[in-house]
């Protein structure tokens, strides 16, 4: 086997088949995580921004899934009303292999009524802990969450990664400035952002309709002390902007 091929390829098929089922194993953070992120921060340093810094402190790359191929081979606007927490579950697949992958148009899905429509895996935004890649414009349509619900029609989809070597603490936090941009340039409440799990997924093809996603925000499964925990990180870098122009991100 061609080794070059083989470091592009293949973590292109291994994440093909990952978030297929992403996003499922429960894992419990207790305090004790938490700990463990927060001392990766260094809050009280932290000045207040306009929005331009912060969208500079999340470190955004554009690299957006060609107009008119794979899953944007439809073109879908969306008004967004929503912010949708993901997690990868992929533990080899940084934010470049998704992002190659979804271009490549290689998270394919059954597209059949009552679940995915376009019979590929979309969503807007994959975080790591030194980038952001954008994959959709953020007024278009992502397929992420519940087939033909508001997940899907009316929120913005983040995937967060857990490759091995990714700081997960970093991710999280950069995820929340990412989430706190969002919400100050598209006018959405904090209420507005929901873990994968709050979606239900209404299918006869699906045993639990709430997904245990982002798995390692949720405890026992459901949104409990972690997500609000999480929720608070959104809103403090969200007190953290001046009001000020925003650049839209599509």
């Amino acid at each position: 086997m061609n080794y070059a091929w083989a470091r592009l390829v293949l973590p292109t098929l291994l994440l093909a088949a990952v978030l297929i089922t992403a996003c499922s194993a429960p894992i419990t953070a207790g305090r004790s995580r938490i700990a463990t992120w927060e001392s990766r921060y260094h809050d009280a340093a932290l000045p207040r921004v306009t929005p331009e810094q912060l969208l500079r402190e999340v470190g955004v790359r554009p690299d957006l899934i060609k107009s008119g191929t794979a899953g944007r081979k439809i073109y879908r606007p969306m008004k967004p009303k929503y912010i949708t927490i993901h997690s990868t579950q992929n533990y080899t697949g940084d934010a470049y292999n998704h992002a190659l992958a979804l271009k490549r148009g290689a998270l394919r899905a059954t597209k059949r009524k009552g679940g995915n429509r376009i019979g590929y895996l979309t969503w807007h935004f994959t975080v790591q802990s030194n980038v952001a890649i954008q994959h959709l414009p953020c007024r278009e349509q992502g397929e992420h969450a519940d087939f033909d619900g508001p997940g899907n029609n009316y929120s913005i989809g983040i995937e967060m990664c857990e490759h091995h070597g990714n700081d997960l603490g970093l991710t999280i936090d950069k995820t929340a400035r990412l989430a706190a941009y969002l919400m100050y340039t598209y006018n959405i409440p904090l209420s507005g952002v929901v873990p994968h799990y709050h979606w239900p997924r209404r299918s006869p093809y699906i045993k639990d309709p709430h997904k245990n996603c982002p798995h390692f925000l949720l405890d026992g499964g459901r949104p409990g002390s972690t997500w609000r925990w999480f929720q608070n990180r959104v809103n403090f870098h969200y007190s953290r902007l001046i009001p000020g122009p925003v650049r839209s991100l599509g």
